[in-house]
């Protein structure tokens, strides 16, 4: 199916969470996969299979491959050290499979983005938004949930791997709360995933029914005096507990709300012609088969 959807007459940006995807491939491939050095490429096989679907499905003529470069040094660290510190480091086997992830991008004549102070949601979140100006809508490949914050009228969530994509209507019933809820949410009922621990007691049931009761997190925090009236278990522990977490609550919402003002490259995000010569030698480097190699000169060629 093309990007220009009958009766969509806006132009569509795809924009992808790559890393998601070769985190999947790392995880989910066989490490028997090894370039001419004896490194594992398990990931950028899995990686070139995945974009190559994409490219082939929806046929994007403006598309935007984000990457994450900023782990351990990007704004979110400065405001709390703890902000991800759950994770382990990425192995040298796979950081260098990011590169080759994010040369094979570049070799097909795709965007990258990737940066040292913000995260590829942030670079995501910002292509979407100044795109917006220019009369965009964006199509976010990725099954994050921090990603369906930035969804408005005709936007689209798409997780590829699922098959399933949805828009900022549907981000109610995925999540309990509406698109632009989804950073209080987070701040309120806390994320695991990068270790921001709520407000002590607030699980996501009781996140939803504040902010639906409420609508926004400055709302609850100014009317913090009508908690305890409401018919939820545990209302009045609630409400001394945002009393007392009130600063700390508005930093979590900092952490969890995507950036939209994080640096971009010029242009519109158009694809390009690939370059042959510089896929040939990756896919030498890498091991790709014929297969592979045929869809990759189709893709580069447009």
């Amino acid at each position: 199916m093309h990007s220009y959807n009958a009766g969509m007459t806006r132009p569509t940006l795809h924009l992808v969470d790559a890393s998601l995807y070769v985190f999947r491939a790392w995880h989910s491939m066989p490490d028997d996969f090894r370039d001419d050095d004896g490194w594992p490429t398990n990931a950028v096989h899995g990686f070139a299979r995945f974009l190559l679907e994409l490219l082939e499905r929806e046929r994007p003529r403006h598309i935007a491959i984000a990457f994450d470069e900023s782990l351990g040094s990007n704004f979110r660290h400065a405001l709390y050290p703890a902000y991800k510190a759950n994770r382990d480091p990425a192995p040298p086997e796979l950081k260098r499979q990011f590169a080759w992830c994010k040369a094979l991008c570049e070799a097909l004549g795709l965007v990258t983005l990737a940066h040292a102070d913000f995260e590829a949601d942030d670079l995501i979140g910002s292509a979407a938004h100044a795109m917006r100006g220019q009369g965009f809508r964006s199509v976010i490949v990725s099954a994050d949930k921090d990603l369906s914050q930035l969804l408005q009228a005709d936007d689209e969530q798409y997780d590829f791997g699922k098959g399933q994509r949805w828009g900022h209507a549907g981000v109610k019933a995925r999540h309990g709360v509406r698109a632009e809820q989804i950073a209080d949410y987070l701040a309120l009922a806390g994320d695991a995933v990068d270790n921001i621990p709520g407000v002590t007691g607030i699980g996501p049931k009781s996140a939803a029914v504040l902010l639906s009761h409420f609508g926004t997190l400055d709302a609850l925090l100014e009317r913090i005096d009508e908690v305890p009236f409401l018919r939820l278990r545990g209302a009045t522990q609630m409400a001394a507990r945002l009393r007392e977490q009130r600063e700390q609550t508005l930093l979590w919402r900092r952490l969890t709300t995507v950036a939209v003002d994080a640096p971009l490259p010029e242009g519109d995000f158009q694809r390009a012609r690939g370059d042959a010569a510089e896929l040939t030698a990756l896919a030498d480097w890498i091991g790709f088969g014929e297969m592979t190699r045929k869809r990759l000169a189709d893709a580069a060629s447009l």
